[in-house]
């Protein structure tokens, strides 16, 4: 029995019983074959409640701070718990190093596991759902994986019981699953990435009716935004474009009249058309 293994027993009994939690739609979830598990974040009980309610493992990255272990006992005991059920570090520092960060997920997700990505990138600061970051598009189209949408209620801590943070009655619902393997050739597309990542918070949205603003979260969350700013960057949904297009290939040269293009000297063996 893995660590994992050990530790969820626990950890769905605490969920299901201790916290009233309880899930929908977890049908929706492959039994088998990688998948990403994309959800709102809006409380601190996200992070275990998700995946202690389904049956297969679900690989979070966290915060690469959290693995040092620095700061006393309980740091080093949180960093040994997240590699012991075998989470992953992200660098959340943003741009290359944040998506270089995503190798370790995508390894999960190349092996057919589970990952799950909260795309916001940190909790809400209100209960509004905020704009998604695009490593999980950059996930879903380097690893064809399908994405499942997963919205939390009910999830915030609302008080102590016995010193333990508690939630009341949280409601996971998975939706169902998104395919966006038809657009792998913009893994490096900035415009596909967007399209995409605004596609799956629009599902989000749909599952969880959250009121949307056009930003990232972390821009109200530290003051870098007004209520005002936000206010004005209210929309109905995420995105909403149309679908972006793959480049169009130049056109194939053709034969001259009477030669065999078929059987042309120079082609490599297999190539020719």
């Amino acid at each position: 029995m893995s660590w994992y293994e050990f530790f969820k027993v626990p950890f769905r009994a605490f969920a299901r019983v201790g916290y009233g939690a309880r899930a929908v739609g977890e049908d929706n979830i492959p039994a088998s074959g990688p998948v990403i598990l994309a959800g709102n974040h809006i409380g601190a009980a996200d992070t275990f409640v998700m995946p202690a309610l389904i049956k297969r493992k679900v690989t979070f990255p966290a915060k690469a701070e959290m693995f040092t272990g620095a700061g006393g006992p309980v740091n080093k005991l949180i960093a040994w718990f997240l590699k012991a059920v075998g989470q992953v570090p992200l660098d959340r520092s943003g741009g290359r190093a944040s998506a270089d960060g995503l190798g370790p997920i995508l390894e999960v997700l190349e092996e057919g596991g589970v990952a799950g990505i909260f795309p916001e990138g940190t909790r809400s600061p209100d209960g509004r759902l905020y704009k998604g970051k695009t490593g999980v598009a950059r996930l879903a189209l380097a690893s064809g994986a399908p994405v499942i949408p997963v919205a939390s209620r009910n999830s915030q801590f609302t008080g102590k019981k016995l010193g333990i943070p508690w939630a009341d009655h949280p409601v996971i619902t998975y939706g169902k699953p998104l395919d966006f393997s038809a657009f792998a050739w913009g893994v490096n597309d900035r415009a596909v990435l967007r399209w995409v990542t605004d596609e799956i918070m629009a599902a989000i949205q749909q599952l969880t009716g959250q009121v949307y603003v056009d930003a990232y979260a972390t821009s109200i969350k530290y003051g870098g935004m007004t209520e005002e700013e936000a206010q004005r960057r209210t929309k109905s949904r995420p995105g909403g474009g149309p679908a972006p297009l793959p480049p169009v290939a130049p056109d194939e040269p053709t034969a001259p009249d009477g030669a065999d293009a078929g059987t042309d000297p120079e082609a490599a063996p297999g190539e020719a058309s």
